[in-house]
């Protein structure tokens, strides 16, 4: 039986206005997840384990099948297993996001998702200025970045940047045991940046600038029991994203990199599906994982995060549901998503999600059924982080 888990990162929304006070799932032409849901079992879960933050970390550690609440160390050391970065037991991860900040508020995120050509120089830069042994900036993908810091703080309290977009940030500073040594290199790397050539290139060009870093997410090392010991599976994961690699690799997963896999609307979905399809032809188990629909949320686009969940429909589901079928063996699917990234607030939230799963071969398919938030009158019929491991097993 061969078990494939499809995830739309961020699919969830509220009503939009834009959109005619439908969701985005709602709104989008998804066929191939509404005839799933019609023809197989239909769920609204609960992704995030209470107490939690509503992060792609803790959500997807629970639809890999580990709880959270015993696993959960902090979002930057899954980010570093995923990038190959090791961490000593006294070695700190911290996510370092390249940001623009303006009059003190949180403009962009993501500086224009700058390309890994204009951000690999900048961290190179910032290592070279404020990296000294035992603190050491590492490259990551776009402007996602990480700090490793030999015995560095790991309790502050930090704020996903994508969180308080245009928010005054002095009162989403760190806070708590050492955030001072947070707050200081985030300052420290201001005038480094104001000066930088790719930021002048960038300015030319009519691009966003990056202003400073921003640290968040912080943690000691995480370990993981794999796949192999929870649920004698072989397996891989299909992602563009360090935090998603990351649990793959601690899982003992297998995490291969995707070329032209961006994280964004211009994805690589067919290198994605047929990197998944190649891998369940001699293991047991794909997990595939598409971001764009939760950077359309955070960037408040509602008719572009409609379109990436239409591309994820028809470009990933369709085509990896399809071949299932074609190869006539025994199958398992799962679709859905990790949480909900509302346009109106650009960030993430808990409210519960669509989840549908189906068992085939079963034929052709013409039925259709909604697959949205309002499912089952908004009554939570299960929670993944407590759900998937006893699915995985096949003890449901």
């Amino acid at each position: 039986m061969k078990t494939v888990v499809l995830i739309g990162d961020g699919m969830g929304d509220w009503p939009c206005p834009e959109l005619d006070n439908q969701t985005p799932l709602q709104a989008a032409h998804i066929p191939n997840m509404r005839k799933i849901a019609a023809a197989g079992n239909l769920y609204l879960a609960d992704t995030i384990p209470p107490g939690l933050p509503p992060g792609s970390d803790v959500a997807n550690l629970g639809l890999l099948g580990y709880d959270a609440r015993e696993f959960y160390t902090g979002r930057a050391p899954i980010e570093a297993a995923g990038a190959g970065i090791p961490l000593l037991p006294s070695d700190v991860a911290i996510r370092c996001n390249l940001v623009n900040i303006d009059d003190n508020r949180m403009v962009d995120y993501s500086a224009g998702h700058i390309s890994n050509e204009d951000a690999t120089p900048i961290i190179e830069t910032l290592q070279a200025e404020l990296g000294r042994e035992g603190l050491t900036f590492h490259p990551g993908v776009q402007y996602r970045h990480l700090v490793v810091w030999n015995e560095g703080p790991d309790q502050p309290v930090t704020m996903p940047p994508h969180d308080i977009l245009t928010q005054d940030i002095t009162p989403h500073l760190p806070k708590g045991p050492r955030a001072q040594d947070l707050i200081d290199l985030m300052e420290a790397s201001k005038p480094i940046l104001a000066k930088h050539p790719v930021n002048k290139a960038r300015i030319e060009r009519g691009e966003t600038p990056v202003t400073q870093i921003w640290l968040w997410g912080q943690g000691p090392a995480l370990r993981l029991p794999t796949y192999q010991e929870l649920y004698d599976f072989t397996g891989t994961i299909i992602t563009a994203v360090d935090l998603v690699k990351g649990i793959g690799v601690l899982a003992g997963l297998d995490t291969p990199s995707i070329p032209g896999a961006t994280g964004w609307v211009d994805t690589n979905y067919a290198g994605k599906v047929e990197a998944a399809l190649e891998a369940l032809s001699r293991q047991d188990f794909a997990y595939v994982h598409i971001e764009a629909p939760d950077e359309c949320g955070h960037v408040g686009d509602a008719k572009l995060k409609t379109s990436a969940i239409e591309a994820f429909d028809e470009q990933v589901v369709g085509p990896v549901w399809r071949e299932m079928e074609a190869r006539g063996e025994p199958y398992r699917l799962l679709v859905t998503m990790d949480h909900r990234t509302p346009i109106k607030i650009r960030g993430h939230s808990a409210e519960p999600v669509p989840l549908a799963t189906l068992e085939g071969p079963i034929g052709p398919v013409s039925e259709e059924t909604a697959f949205d938030e309002f499912i089952h009158n908004g009554e939570v019929d299960l929670r993944t982080y407590e759900w998937i491991p006893r699915w995985l097993r096949q003890e449901l």
